[in-house]
């Protein structure tokens, strides 16, 4: 391809005329570095790190991984063992001497059902402790009313079917339910909030007023109750075995 140049001439007309071969090498030197720089704009810079094969040699294959950092380990949580509560008694036998019997760890695994086991507890003991001595007087004395006489009723094993028959036991559902809802409901809410202790009703006439008294008489409540729930179901037991009244021989 030939370039041509704009050169004046002596009668002042401008005139095409080829250019020189110097001029026209150094245009093509232009172009082919124009050429250059824009391809270079396309491309990343270099990298600064050295080649893989560079780094792949700096550590021997046969060199041990760095260890991995070991995880903290989970803080400890301290089970609840109710047998070190100072608040609950009861953890002797008839001896006196430390009795910790919980077999099916129900304290350790349920801790704020706790005051409520306990609630359970002295509750059925002292219906216990009530219903054994029932059970024992009326082989002896009955209350008034013929419905109620050794006549209508011989054995005080019978006492329960005969009076669902009758009525009165139906009454007596009747007032449980009362207690239960407007006594037994309030008191275990405010159990739950912390404003009471377990079986603790406010009646407390002839307890001790030492705090050592007091916990000795607790204890000897929850003891008595145990043994009366376990005397109650003998007694049932016997009863319907011999068909006898008191002592169920």
């Amino acid at each position: 391809m030939t370039s041509y140049a704009l050169a004046p001439r002596p009668d002042s007309h401008l005139t095409l005329f080829p250019a020189p071969a110097p001029l026209h090498r150094s245009m093509k030197l232009v172009a082919l570095l124009s050429l250059v720089a824009s391809a270079s704009a396309f491309t990343s810079p270099l990298s600064t790190r050295a080649p893989l094969s560079l780094r792949a040699a700096e550590v021997p294959e046969d060199a041990p991984a760095a260890p991995e950092p070991e995880a903290a380990a989970p803080a400890a949580v301290e089970r609840y063992n109710i047998f070190d509560d100072s608040k609950y008694v009861g953890n002797s036998d008839f001896r006196g001497k430390r009795f910790d019997f919980d077999p099916l760890g129900l304290a350790a695994a349920y801790p704020p059902f706790v005051p409520w086991f306990r609630e359970c507890e002295l509750r059925h003991g002292r219906t216990a402790m009530i219903a054994v001595l029932g059970f024992v007087a009326t082989d002896f004395m009955r209350i008034p009313g013929d419905m109620y006489s050794f006549d209508a009723i011989p054995k005080t094993i019978d006492i329960h079917d005969a009076l669902l028959k009758t009525g009165p036991m139906y009454q007596l559902l009747l007032w449980i339910g009362l207690w239960d809802l407007l006594v037994t409901a309030p008191a275990t809410k405010a159990m739950g909030d912390g404003f009471r202790e377990p079986g603790d009703y406010g009646w407390r006439w002839f307890a001790p007023a030492s705090k050592d008294g007091f916990d000795t008489k607790r204890d000897a409540e929850l003891k008595n109750g145990r043994l009366a729930m376990i005397a109650l179901g003998g007694i049932a037991t016997q009863s319907i075995i011999t068909g006898h009244g008191f002592p169920y021989v």
